[in-house]
């Protein structure tokens, strides 16, 4: 009933939208601003007749054109309108010749003429970002911050020759919070708002209520703030001035200022004191001309800029340090005269039994000081070493201490302690917006938690962690056992915690506890020990090349991981997509940044307070849950990605593939949508075939990616395959996953439900034959029936389109037609995998060699492992998870050459 009322609302709403007054449209603009104000004006019943936009950057079109020209819109692409002040004829005609009855300007960039503007019936209305007439031109939101004003928002003002000076149509504004940033602000209130606000002004002059209200004389207007020179700070004023002055200057240009003669570049911490005479400002990070970026609390550390400040007492037993460590080094390093401050360990001819003699001659001296083989690698030089042995004694290198918020929930005879916010650089930290959403537990519709929603800036600081983690940390020169070491840790926590992982699987995603446990948790520790044991067997190869004589050459290959890599996972299998792709990405040597699905993202957060008991560095690992639209469209995006893997949908897929290339060509490896085929013959054992046919189908509530979308049965055999399929169903029990004995839990989400009835109507409405199901279980929660449907014909959609959910499709074939079940079979876009029943062996590997398919199963189904490369054919994707084949999706193959 719920359903069928909101279909009554939506119908009501689309008629009421009918009866408004409408306008035919140009949108003069760019950017995604643009995108949504021109989605919301054709939601709203007005007709785009053109879109006039920027040219193609870098071979992608601007997002506003990219929807445009999919909905057939009219799309003009001119790099300008004037030359030396004056409009350029062809582009006004090409402009009139649209018959626009009004522009709309979101987010317009170009210099417009007036007969442009005014041309119209009803003219011209512009999106700006301030409260007019204070703070006008392009810098509008930068000023807001940097006077300190207290309320921020945005004006929609009819056009003129001026600059934002037209007559005001409407204005809304909104707080200024004391640490919004232009980010923030935009985020939060410009943007989503400035969106809805563009629909309504719109509207206002399609039914002639629009006022015109004239700005006033007085007003403030300022120059743009992209001059480096103009964004130095000034260091002699109140706190609160400062800190304006440099969250207004954002990050480009960036405020900046001279610090014991180095040029920085400043960020503000969350937290400024807000009294004029406060002096006390906290800085969050310092970035240095070379490009160097520290946390500003590091500055004074040895290592950045100055060396370690001591106490006169800790000064004299650095001294005493000093002396007895340059005897140690002495006696280790026979062959040098003196121990210089830039005398290195292993220049000087040490090796590895010389480390274990280093820290076991000083841990004889020196009693209790924590060292370890692995600090001599990363404090090679005498002062280094010296300073880093300093700052142990001082405990200042100890590890910063995880703090975690939780979101706690007493369920299945435990308290479940679920992280909810973004783990960036070893930290779990709130959205830099401070955004956040509900996610559901399926079975009920309860909100579990709120949970961090992340933004671009978020995905940019993280990716800065992981390159940090990348070229500088301990992760990219630490021994490759050490690093298996570490992962075969993290996969004994994750198995001392699997009930409790098994539990929020369960809840967030609507998993079989039962599953969960040995499915969604016990295989991706399997995932993680299997990558474990490869980190030390990475090899490249000899080759023997053509010499040219007398010279002699050396030709061998290396392995060598990427760098940053992005990973977004689906929704289905939360925490095993996670382990299917990280344990290999991380096993090869790369750093990560992850975004799991929106709708299941609290096992993700979970594993990722596992990392940093494990000992994983902090910025190898990098986990942002949130939108696909904002976090995994910035992560195909960022050119300092090397590497990005996707299990999703085939739409997405493409537009990630084609984002990956525009960007930076970074690698890409795609596991998308199936219709996988699953045939079977008269001669198999039946009573498997249907105990593995359903399993092939309901496994997982039809929530899997290698699901049988389509079963073919043989003639002879159907109506008894059909009748006793039906009759397990009966004895299936629909209910809470936490149950022990329910085989059957509920879909993922609700618009993923509602999505399954409708396709099963349309099964219906197509002629196929509805056995059993087709509807939502009459309960509380996301549940649907487990469903069959025979004489499906090969061109219905349901023969065609993938359902991931528990829909059984079944179609006959002819007995002994193998070549026709065949090519019935591969007709179809996408190739995951497939199956086959039959006793006949011949048969079973004639069919198996001719079915396009990544994976064929023969007298079973669902038969993953984690040394079994997985991966699909066509449509279905590229590139392998799992096996030894899943390495190489993370590792770069380097030839080198010596001549000797």
């Amino acid at each position: 009933m719920l359903w069928a009322a909101n279909t009554v609302i939506r119908k009501f709403s689309t008629s009421y939208a009918k009866l408004q007054n409408k306008l035919n449209l140009a949108l003069i603009g760019q950017s995604l601003f643009g995108q949504e104000v021109y989605t919301g004006l054709r939601k709203q019943g007005h007709k785009v007749v053109g879109v006039f936009t920027v040219p193609d950057k870098d071979g992608k079109a601007d997002p506003l054109a990219t929807v445009a020209e999919k909905d057939g819109t009219p799309v003009f692409k001119f790099p300008r309108w004037r030359v030396k002040g004056e409009p350029i004829a062809e582009v006004v005609e090409a402009y009139k010749a649209v018959g626009a009855e009004l522009n709309v300007m979101p987010f317009c960039s170009q210099f417009i003429p007036m007969t442009v503007i005014n041309y119209p019936k009803h003219g011209s209305i512009i999106y700006h970002p301030s409260i007019l007439p204070k703070h006008r031109g392009a810098s509008a939101i930068n000023w807001t911050l940097i006077e300190g004003d207290k309320k921020a928002g945005f004006s929609v003002f009819w056009a003129d020759d001026g600059l934002d000076t037209g007559p005001i149509l409407l204005q809304k504004e909104c707080d200024v919070e004391p640490n919004d940033t232009v980010d923030t602000l935009y985020n939060r209130f410009l943007f989503p708002e400035g969106i809805k606000a563009m629909v309504e002004a719109v509207q206002l002059v399609a039914d002639g209520k629009a006022p015109r209200i004239p700005q006033p004389e007085e007003g403030a207007s300022y120059e743009g703030i992209q001059k480096k020179s103009n964004a130095k700070v000034n260091l002699d004023q109140p706190a609160e001035a400062i800190h304006n002055w440099i969250r207004g200057h954002d990050k480009v240009p960036g405020a900046w200022a001279v610090i014991q003669g180095q040029v920085c570049a400043i960020s503000v911490h969350a937290g400024v004191g807000t009294h004029k005479a406060c002096r006390c400002l906290q800085v969050r990070s310092l970035q240095f001309e070379d490009g160097k970026m520290i946390p500003a609390a590091r500055y004074f550390s040895p290592g950045d800029t100055t060396s370690v400040e001591l106490t006169e007492e800790e000064k004299k037993m650095a001294e005493e340090i000093r002396v007895c460590v340059c005897v140690i080094w002495k006696g280790i390093l026979s062959n040098v005269n003196v121990i210089e401050d830039t005398t290195d360990f292993f220049k000087s001819g040490a090796a590895s039994m010389d480390v274990v003699r280093l820290v076991e001659e000083i841990k004889e001296k020196c009693a209790g000081v924590p060292l370890q083989n692995e600090d001599v690698y990363m404090a090679t030089s005498f002062q280094e070493f010296v300073q880093m042995f300093v700052r142990r004694l001082r405990g200042e290198d100890q590890e910063e201490e995880l703090v975690v918020s939780y979101a706690t929930k007493d369920i299945n005879n435990m308290t479940l302690k679920m992280p909810y916010q973004c783990f960036i650089d070893g930290r779990f930290e709130d959205a830099e917006n401070g955004k956040t959403y509900d996610t559901v537990n399926p079975t009920d519709g309860s909100v579990i938690c709120k949970v961090s929603f992340a933004s671009v800036a978020d995905v940019d600081r993280a990716v800065a962690s992981a390159k940090q983690a990348f070229e500088d940390g301990p992760w990219g020169k630490m021994n490759q056992r050490d690093r298996g070491r570490l992962l075969y840790r993290l996969a004994d926590l994750m198995e001392e915690h699997q009930e409790e992982l098994a539990t929020i699987e369960a809840i967030d995603s609507g998993a079989v506890y039962t599953l969960a446990l040995k499915t969604h948790v016990g295989m991706s520790i399997q995932t993680f020990r299997y990558f474990a044991g490869w980190c030390d067997k990475i090899q490249g190869t000899t080759i023997p090349i053509n010499q040219a004589r007398p010279n002699r050459n050396l030709t061998f290959t290396r392995k060598e991981p990427l760098g940053v890599c992005a990973i977004v996972i689906p929704w289905n299998y939360p925490l095993m997509m996670l382990a299917w792709k990280s344990a290999a990405c991380l096993a090869a040597g790369n750093t990560l940044v992850l975004k799991p699905a929106q709708v299941t993202p609290l096992t993700a957060l979970k594993f990722a307070e596992l990392t940093v008991k494990a000992g994983i560095p902090k910025g190898v690992i990098n986990i942002l849950p949130g939108s696909g639209g904002l976090v995994g469209q910035r992560l195909s995006d960022h050119p300092d990605i090397r590497k990005l893997g996707f299990t999703g949908s085939t739409p997405i897929g493409k537009q990630i593939m084609k984002s990956c290339a525009v960007s930076n060509l970074k690698k890409v490896s795609l596991e998308l949508g199936g219709k996988s085929p699953l045939i079977v013959f008269s001669d198999c054992d039946l009573d498997k075939a249907v105990r593995m046919g359903m399993s092939s189908v309901y496994f997982n509530k039809g929530e899997n990616c290698i699901a049988a979308g389509r079963l073919f049965v043989e003639e002879s055999i159907h109506d008894e395959f059909i009748r006793r399929v039906v009759e397990e169903i009966k004895k299936m029990k629909i209910g809470d996953p936490l149950d022990r004995s329910t085989d059957h839990g509920p879909q993922n989400h609700k618009a993923h439900l509602d999505k399954l009835v409708e396709y099963c109507e349309t099964g219906v409405k197509e002629g196929a034959t509805l056995i059993c199901g087709g509807k939502q279980v009459n309960r509380p929660g996301y549940f649907m029936e487990p469903t069959v449907f025979t004489d499906v014909e090969d061109h219905m959609f349901i023969a065609k389109e993938e359902s991931f959910g528990p829909v059984m499709v079944v179609s006959k074939f002819k007995d002994g037609d193998v070549d026709g079940v065949l090519s019935r079979a591969n007709d179809t876009e996408f190739g995951l995998a497939s199956g086959v029943f039959t006793r006949d062996i011949n048969k079973a590997m004639y069919v198996s060699e001719r079915l396009e398919a990544g994976t064929v199963f023969i007298n079973t189904y669902n038969k993953t492992d984690v040394a079994a490369p997985f991966g699909g054919f066509k449509q279905s994707g590229f590139g392998k998870d799992l096996g030894e084949e899943a390495l190489h999706e993370y590792l770069r193959t380097k030839a080198v050459t010596v001549e000797y």
